[in-house]
């Protein structure tokens, strides 16, 4: 039986996805559950989202969406133009699909399209983008966006009273719904972090890579974890998202 890992945010860096899964030693016999925003940063972004299409091919993969990979979307399905998303990593984006062909575009909208809003193992961990506001759970979010969008699961995690156990009723509710919860979507380097950091039952994995950290691979069970360099090592004529 092979393992699973969770993959944070990766902004177009190729070059440290393919570290980081060289690094970890994955097989064909594990999982990999990626935790969105494959694009806008480095200029990989094409090269990175036909990386993941083949290897799905070959290895047991889950994609969720991120609120990148959302705006890609609405740029290549439907044409639409988001001045805030070109200074957030979108332009390095744009020009790199200048050199993709418009048969692989319609891949790679097929793709986007595809991707999970969340995943929910058989032992009640959740993996999401963002995380969810609903109290009684992502069964019930009433605004999809939430998933790949908000920030407040991880502002509350941050801000819990380390003093307050699951049975206290001020512990908040979507801290019970799940035994673990995994996302990305706010890196941890805003905290001075640069690996992945849990809170309450929050594990964020979002180690920066689209600015001056790392990508991180995690192994689910066991919180071992790999990295690649620090994407501007890497990526040493480019800004990033920085």
């Amino acid at each position: 039986m092979g393992k699973t890992y969770v993959i944070g945010d990766i902004h177009g860096g190729l070059r440290a996805l393919q570290q980081v899964l060289e690094r970890a030693a994955v097989t064909e016999k594990d999982k990999l559950i990626f935790l969105g925003d494959y694009v806008d940063g480095w200029s990989q972004s094409p090269q990175v989202l036909d990386f993941l299409m083949a290897l799905k091919s070959s290895h047991t993969c889950v994609f969720i969406r991120g609120n990148h990979d959302d705006l890609l979307t609405q740029w290549l399905g439907h044409k639409t133009d988001n001045p805030q998303w070109f200074q957030h990593g979108g332009q390095a984006t744009i020009t790199a699909y200048e050199k993709v062909s418009e048969a692989q575009k319609q891949l790679h909208i097929a793709f986007l399209e595809g991707l999970n809003d969340y995943y929910l193992d058989e032992q009640n961990r959740l993996f999401v983008h963002a995380g969810f506001t609903n109290m009684n759970g992502v069964d019930f979010e009433y605004f999809p966006a939430m998933f790949y969008w908000e920030r407040t699961l991880w502002e509350t995690a941050l801000a819990l009273d380390k003093k307050l156990t699951p049975d206290d009723p001020m512990y908040p509710k979507r801290f019970r719904l799940y035994r673990e919860v995994f996302i990305g979507h706010t890196p941890v380097t805003r905290i001075g972090r640069t690996v992945p950091v849990q809170m309450a039952t929050v594990w964020n994995v979002d180690t920066g890579a689209a600015f001056k950290g790392p990508l991180t691979i995690m192994d689910v069970d066991t919180k071992e974890y790999w990295q690649s360099d620090p994407l501007p090592v890497l990526y040493p004529d480019e800004n990033g998202r920085n």
